[in-house]
């Protein structure tokens, strides 16, 4: 960065003007909107919104997510001075209007509300043309919003990295519960599981109900190459929304989280799993779980904000410039 960028850079969250372009703001000051990007809840001319949902009222274990969204944005603000590494030159902040929708407001003490509102908030986002990239939250959010992407695209393929599969059996659909999200999913229909697929799995589950995983260590013996094809594979040309727990990762990587299991996929593995599946019909995607009471360090938010920058481009590589 030189002298004059830094001096001549207005804060960009709020600057206005063409929302494309790197960000060359001091990482330590400024607005914390995601990677300097605009906040804006007109969505017109933009490509994809980045929204969160500080919402931790469904975990078994401990709360503290919903601080999630905040800690990875201010993660977030060591990013948009390049370009990021591994996508051969695409540089979708500089190719791409992506928007900060915010927080979705909710009222704290309304849990059971909670699952419509996010539905409809995020089918607000979609409305305007914009795929989301959300961040949380526990994991319960991704069913309200797999629903909203089901009114648009039908049943989806989901790409979901995880320590536990959140296919716990449970019938009652106002239950609000981030180890039951997927198996209503499933039972919902808003899942497509001949066409999805779950990766770093490492705990027990009785029936997956058809949804195919593969687990820790069979990505660790087979290698990312190998767990991406098979993802491809998977997936297809379906419209496809990745669901990233930051649980996915082994605590040595991500401790602040509320259910580490050890074992996990290192942050290079996931890296390099989220790049070589680049192709894939991406629609929407969130990263979800990351606690950061739980890191003195933040670490955990870190690697938040790079896999939300990972699914950025993943949800904009189809329609970069070749």
């Amino acid at each position: 960065m030189t002298l004059s960028k830094a001096r001549d850079t207005a804060d960009r969250a709020f600057a206005g003007g063409d929302p494309r372009g790197l960000a060359y703001e001091n990482a330590f000051g400024g607005a914390t909107s995601f990677l300097r990007r605009a906040y804006t809840k007109d969505l017109t001319g933009f490509d994809l919104a980045v929204t969160g949902v500080p919402f931790d009222q469904a975990v078994t274990h401990r709360p503290g997510t919903r601080f999630g969204p905040r800690a990875i944005r201010e993660a977030s603000s060591l990013q948009p001075f390049d370009p990021p590494y591994g996508w051969d030159g695409f540089d979708p902040l500089s190719e791409f209007a992506i928007a900060d929708y915010g927080d979705m407001p909710f009222d704290y003490a309304d849990v059971p509300g909670v699952p419509d509102l996010l539905q409809a908030h995020i089918a607000g986002i979609l409305a305007q043309g914009c795929g989301t990239i959300t961040l949380g939250g526990d994991h319960f959010i991704t069913l309200p919003i797999l629903r909203a992407y089901a009114e648009k695209y039908g049943p989806l393929s989901v790409v979901q990295f995880d320590a536990h599969s959140d296919l716990w059996p449970d019938d009652d659909m106002a239950r609000i519960d981030h180890g039951t999200m997927m198996y209503k999913a499933v039972k919902l229909g808003v899942v497509d599981v001949t066409r999805s697929i779950q990766i770093g799995i490492r705990t027990e589950c009785e029936d997956y109900l058809g949804m195919p995983y593969i687990d820790a260590r069979t990505c660790h013996e087979k290698g990312s190459a190998w767990v991406a094809d098979q993802i491809k594979a998977r997936v297809g040309d379906h419209p496809a929304y990745v669901s990233f727990d930051i649980d996915a990762l082994d605590p040595a990587f991500a401790p602040g989280t509320g259910t580490p299991v050890w074992g996990g996929l290192a942050s290079w593995q996931a890296a390099a799993m989220l790049r070589d599946i680049a192709g894939i019909n991406m629609v929407g995607g969130d990263v979800v779980e990351v606690s950061p009471p739980y890191d003195t360090t933040g670490a955990t938010a870190i690697a938040g904000a790079h896999v939300a920058m990972e699914l950025c481009c993943l949800a904009l590589w189809n329609r970069r410039k070749k």
